[in-house]
């Protein structure tokens, strides 16, 4: 997304449609961070991605996209393909990157299919794991063999009415971060902390072209999100948190819970402006709300109730609806048991894995009242005081 220019009091509004926000912006509070790089500087980082005595025999071909990219990234040229935005948008004028164009026509496409009341049931199945034996871990985890649990149950489910096609099961594997060329999941920059319609739905932080974060597979995930009518989160405790892998993409879907729908409305990434728009009042828009979610939580020594709890109420303060008194299971595998040994404990533990089926079940079951209206909300129809 175009940075945008810094607003300031007198400032002229911007071309097209865009609202600006009467009287003095805001303030905008600077440090003295300093991040950008010198020549030289650049050119070191740059070379670090071909370190491989293989490339020698192309420096000459290497320099030149050196020049180039060196040029991007003086230039800060993070969106170089854009687009006008269009009619949708309050500035229709305003270019707007094609990957992000790009993401949003899926998320709208996946948005109709969720709400075709004639599409299957489709279920997201998360593994919450960096560990996969594609990897120096050499192993697959235990959660890995926990989704397959569910996914099969899931899938028996469907097949009972109606033959297999009646429950879609999208499983969406974390692991692959850890080794899968390129793919990655950049950390959240925090936008919403500023004001929250500096947040885009979906994230309009990646890709940064200029500064190299591209390949960021979070454009993949959104509309993944966006189709589900229910989502299974299974992951393991890694000290007392969330493995990393599934940390990164929670933070990522800050964007899903009020995120601004329409960037030409803070001239992209413009602060000032998005402050303005916040303190007139903002709508906080829940882009998930509604579907269904169950998590499973294990661990072998500690932290399993504590990380159980915190999926449980992110997921909730999402608006999305817990499937029942398994959606939040948490169990230990194992307890101070060897690593070495910990499949064997699994493979023992026949009740953790019928309680694991039982979870999937119950979000069946769950996304089955919701779809056929037979579940309402508790609070539907009651005015949040608090909207944040």
């Amino acid at each position: 997304m175009p940075e945008g220019d810094k607003a300031k009091p007198g400032d002229p509004p911007p071309s097209g449609g865009a609202p600006t926000p009467g009287g003095p912006l805001p303030r905008v509070l600077k440090g003295d961070q300093k991040f950008e790089l010198d020549r030289e500087a650049y050119r070191k980082k740059f070379y670090e991605r071909f370190y491989d005595p293989a490339f020698e025999r192309v420096s000459g071909e290497l320099e030149k996209v050196f020049e180039v990219a060196w040029e991007g990234y003086h230039g800060y040229r993070k969106s170089p393909r854009s687009l006008k935005a269009g009619p949708e948008f309050a500035d229709p004028e305003q270019k707007l990157p094609i990957e992000w164009l790009e993401t949003r026509k899926k998320i709208k496409e996946a948005q109709a299919r969720q709400e075709d009341p004639k599409s299957p049931c489709r279920f997201l199945v998360v593994h919450g794991s960096a560990r996969t034996d594609q990897s120096c871990a050499g192993e697959v985890s235990k959660t890995y063999r926990l989704t397959q649990i569910a996914r099969e149950a899931i899938a028996a489910a469907g097949a009972g009415k109606g033959g297999a096609a009646a429950h879609e099961i999208d499983f969406l594997d974390l692991s692959r971060l850890t080794a899968e060329y390129g793919a990655v999941i950049y950390p959240c920059k925090a936008c919403v902390s500023t004001a929250q319609p500096l947040c885009h739905w979906p994230c309009s932080c990646y890709p940064n072209h200029a500064i190299g974060q591209v390949n960021d597979i979070m454009n993949e995930v959104y509309p993944r999100w966006v189709a589900a009518h229910g989502v299974m989160i299974l992951c393991p405790v890694n000290w007392y948190q969330a493995p990393s892998v599934l940390k990164l993409m929670i933070d990522r879907l800050v964007c899903a819970d009020g995120g601004n729908p329409d960037p030409t409305t803070t001239r992209g990434k413009n602060p000032a402006l998005a402050k303005a728009i916040e303190l007139k009042g903002w709508h906080y828009p829940r882009h998930l709300a509604g579907r269904a979610f169950s998590v499973v939580v294990h661990a072998d020594a500690a932290g399993a109730e504590t990380l159980r709890r915190m999926l449980v109420d992110w997921l909730k303060d999402i608006r999305m609806i817990p499937a029942g008194p398994f959606a939040g299971l948490d169990r230990y595998l194992g307890y101070y048991q060897p690593y070495a040994t910990s499949h064997d404990d699994l493979d023992r533990d026949t009740a953790f894995q019928q309680e694991v089926r039982n979870t999937a079940l119950e979000l069946v079951e769950r996304v089955r009242q919701i779809r056929s209206g037979q579940y309402r909300r508790p609070d539907e129809g009651l005015e949040d005081p608090r909207k944040k």
